[in-house]
């Protein structure tokens, strides 16, 4: 499950090993605009798909260097276990939720595989970045689906502006519940410097906003 620029890279690299690391994970087509069909590339934002990530990152590593194998073993099973307290965490939040209000709102649809595992409904404006952004004809489906589901609280992600998600929070009543970190990390001293605490400041994030 490559990303477009990862496809055209590796075609100029053909013997260059490689490893895709969300193999066993089940794709999820993009459902709209120029990608549409084409598998979603952000399995990486679900903490129950980070586990397999993690899992082939390990495999990977004791093929090329078999002598450390064991201790690439240990520190993955670690890994996971941090991975599977955010599971935990967020299986428990979402359960607490009313299941008519189970919807997480984003300027992109980073968040297919998220959804797809905590039994959430996602709601973006546009499918990946590099599209059109915030068309009329976008912002004006998400403002009708937020109003026709009384959704209370939306978001947005770090890469791009949220001048459009705000814009749409004041047109239908519901509130910014802030910032998802999705492709890029934080200077050490932010709020996601590491993958683990992306995943715990989306959780939290998501959480606080659909309790």
């Amino acid at each position: 499950m490559y990303q477009a620029w990862a496809q055209r890279f590796y075609s100029s690299l053909p013997h260059v090993p490689r490893v895709t690391l969300s193999e066993g994970i089940t794709p999820i087509p993009i459902q709209t605009g120029e990608y549409q069909g084409k598998p979603n590339p952000h399995a990486w934002m679900s903490p129950h798909n980070a586990l397999v990530y993690v899992s082939n990152i390990a495999n990977a590593f004791s093929k090329i260097d078999s002598i450390h194998a064991e201790t690439y073993a240990q520190n993955a099973r670690r890994y996971q276990e941090a991975i599977q307290n955010l599971d935990q965490k967020l299986r428990k939040a979402v359960e607490a939720i009313p299941s008519d209000r189970r919807f997480v709102v984003s300027c992109e649809g980073a968040f297919s595989y998220l959804a797809r595992d905590y039994g959430l409904k996602e709601i973006y404006i546009w499918a990946v970045n590099d599209e059109n952004q915030g068309t009329p004809q976008q912002i004006a489906r998400v403002i009708q689906q937020v109003k026709q589901h009384q959704i209370p609280t939306v978001f947005c992600e770090s890469t791009v502006s949220d001048r459009t998600m705000k814009q749409i929070a004041q047109q239908t009543g519901a509130r910014y519940g802030g910032v998802f970190y999705v492709d890029s990390l934080t200077a050490p001293d932010g709020e996601a410097p590491t993958y683990l605490a992306l995943l715990a400041h989306n959780i939290n994030t998501l959480i606080k906003g659909l309790s």
